[in-house]
């Protein structure tokens, strides 16, 4: 028994076929989904699109070779991650001679260490990044914060965090060494942990 169910079974098969309603009506209860993870890897509503349409037609293409081992909606998600990744390096090469602003790192110097003693809570945003997304009061909140990462930092924070990437496979994707990789997510941590403590701890320094 494979993960897709009969019906949905029954609208890829069609749909590879070239039946263009069925297509329509397998993509449509995913199109929430697909829209807001390439939103949260580009953080930007017209390559957003860009990026959906680029991936609708590669989930059309490459249809007739789903062989529903796993969800529909996890394959095509992830087809929709790889076309946000391509926009985004489309994007690179067009300003890569501009440099991101630093970050406010806080109590953080630029390579990671602690200024000074600081009293920040006790809490590893790894561990909850999962979670924070699925609570509606904090999702939000969440992405504003996205919003306000630079976007080699953004793409890394959401590949890792919330899209559960290994470290390698993130590297290898970005053209970064996973040093790079690390110190980037690492950054990023910081920066929402500032922003997302009093939501998590309840208001309590």
């Amino acid at each position: 028994m494979t993960a897709t169910s009969s019906t949905e079974a029954e609208l890829i098969q069609r749909a590879a076929s070239g039946d263009s309603d069925a297509f329509g009506a397998l993509v449509q209860p995913h199109l929430a989904l697909f829209h807001n993870g390439i939103h949260r890897i580009l953080g930007n509503v017209a390559d957003t699109q860009d990026a959906l349409q680029d991936a609708l037609m590669s989930i059309h293409r490459d249809l007739p070779r789903f062989e529903g081992r796993s969800r529909f909606s996890s394959w095509g998600y992830k087809v929709c991650l790889n076309a946000a990744l391509m926009v985004r390096r489309s994007r690179v090469r067009i300003h890569e001679m501009e440099r991101p602003e630093p970050l406010a790192l806080g109590p953080f110097d630029e390579h990671g260490h602690h200024r000074e003693p600081d009293h920040l809570p006790e809490w590893q945003v790894e561990a909850q990044a999962h979670d924070l997304v699925e609570k509606q009061e904090l999702r939000d909140c969440l992405n504003r914060a996205l919003d306000e990462l630079p976007d080699s930092h953004r793409m890394v924070f959401v590949l890792k965090d919330l899209e559960d990437w290994e470290t390698e496979d993130i590297a290898r994707h970005l053209l970064l060494t996973p040093g790079t990789v690390r110190q980037r997510l690492h950054r990023s941590r910081v920066l929402l942990q500032a922003r997302l403590r009093t939501h998590v701890l309840g208001g309590r320094p």
